[in-house]
């Protein structure tokens, strides 16, 4: 061979060695950068890894519409507030004493003691949709036969179906901004959806007396079918794709049961029990019978006073983003607890509709600012595949408290009378509240 053939051998060899060189560090080499997070088109590393920034990128366009969390929520909280002016006219016209409205009341919350994290399970599992859109449905249709219920019976049997309905609604909307939003936004959110569920609390019982005094007590059940809408519209909207859960159930509860253990956890739930057992049992049932036995007011009169902590519990919970940043959590709970325990002192011992309105608005601040306050803490206590049956168990012991609260009146209401009750329901929270400041286990940043 001879000497320029062999020099052109010798080029074509080093220009292969060269290829494969190059080919392993662009191809080879690309995947190993890749593993360790490097940015192949510029060869720089990237702070967190490539792979994360598109997941957060594909989430936010993702996210579903606040409006619709915002109608999820205020579909699951219109069960009881709604029908509430109209306990008394409901109670007469089946021929029912007062202390039926404990029933009647607390049939609504009651299925979700048992459901809720049940549903939190399949919500993780099969994707948040999957739940809502039969829960929703099962709302629409409880209310729609409560409307044209023939006996008290029947009556009672449809709040239960529309309960189940319920079990999930408010607990999912709160997971739906965890699993979007971190942070401040987060706790932005969950403040603006707890506004629409305090102002939802109190705006519905006027309109409800409003629908019950232009016909009867069956007209304040009239715009349950809402339900069927706010399906179609989760239907419509809410697409965030589901991820198939491999976990097995029993390691997906093993992961709840850690963030369910934690002391903080376990503060949130149990001021929440005592918190919405006082609001459904004092404010949502014996509350409407007081203002119909002691001041003589109408439904409509009744819904009116009922609905007027929405505009002080609205100012709350909208401004709670920036009180959480400057107070935390502790304070507020602890305040908040005290403020709502003044709120019933004052109304107990209202002689007059004025000093009622002044309590109810007081009792407005202090609902704005202690609900969205421990959901926030309940739903950052757990990581999206747990945290809607972390959030559920949170809403299984609300319910509890919402079924226990009427319950519990509707047994002492007769003996002790709703002013008394006011009072020591009073005194519970100012214990609470003061407990809560004393402590520090609620102590977030």
């Amino acid at each position: 061979m001879s000497v320029a053939m062999k020099a052109e051998v010798r080029s074509a060899s080093n220009a292969r060695r060269r290829g494969d060189d190059d080919a392993r560090i662009n191809g080879g080499g690309m995947s190993q950068s890749l593993a360790l997070g490097w940015d192949t088109r510029f060869i720089v590393p990237v702070s967190v890894g490539t792979s994360m920034s598109a997941d957060r990128h594909s989430l936010t366009t993702r996210r579903p519409p606040l409006w619709l969390i915002f109608a999820i929520t205020a579909t699951g909280v219109m069960a009881n507030t709604m029908v509430g002016p109209s306990i008394p006219d409901i109670l007469d016209h089946f021929g029912r004493s007062d202390s039926d409205a404990g029933i009647f009341v607390a049939a609504g919350p009651a299925p979700a003691i048992l459901l809720a994290p049940v549903f939190g399970v399949l919500a993780d599992r099969r994707g948040r949709r999957a739940v809502l859109l039969p829960s929703l449905v099962a709302f629409a249709v409880g209310g729609t036969i409560a409307m044209v219920a023939t006996s008290w019976w029947m009556l009672i049997v449809a709040r239960f179906v529309q309960g189940i309905g319920t079990a999930s609604l408010i607990g999912l909307a709160v997971s739906l901004i965890a699993d979007n939003w971190e942070g401040p936004d987060r706790i932005r959110y969950i403040s603006w959806n707890s506004a629409v569920l305090t102002v939802g609390v109190a705006a519905f019982p006027p309109l409800g007396g409003l629908l019950a005094s232009l016909g009867t007590w069956r007209w304040s059940f009239s715009l349950f079918p809402i339900g069927f809408a706010t399906a179609l519209l989760v239907a419509w909207k809410l697409n965030i794709p589901v991820q198939t859960r491999n976990v097995p159930v029993r390691q997906q509860l093993l992961r709840a049961s850690i963030a369910v253990r934690e002391p903080r956890f376990k503060a949130a739930i149990a001021v929440g029990f005592v918190v919405f057992m006082m609001i459904f049992g004092l404010f949502l049932t014996v509350f409407p019978v007081m203002l119909l036995d002691k001041f003589e007011l109408a439904a409509g009169g009744r819904g009116l006073v009922i609905g007027v902590p929405a505009v002080t519990s609205t100012i709350a919970a909208l401004l709670l983003s920036r009180t959480r940043m400057r107070f935390g959590a502790r304070r507020l709970i602890g305040v908040g607890a005290v403020v709502l325990g003044a709120a019933y002192a004052m109304i107990g011992i209202a002689d007059t509709v004025v000093v009622v309105i002044i309590g109810s608005l007081v009792y407005g601040l202090a609902e704005g600012t202690l609900i969205p306050t421990l959901q926030e803490i309940v739903s950052s206590s757990a990581d999206t595949d747990s945290r809607a049956a972390v959030v559920s168990v949170f809403t299984s012991v609300m319910r509890s408290g919402q079924t226990a609260g009427p319950l519990l009146a509707s047994l002492l209401i007769t003996d002790l009378g709703p002013q008394t009750l006011f009072l020591l329901g009073a005194t519970m929270l100012v214990g609470v509240g003061l407990a809560v400041m004393a402590t520090s286990v609620l102590d977030v940043a």
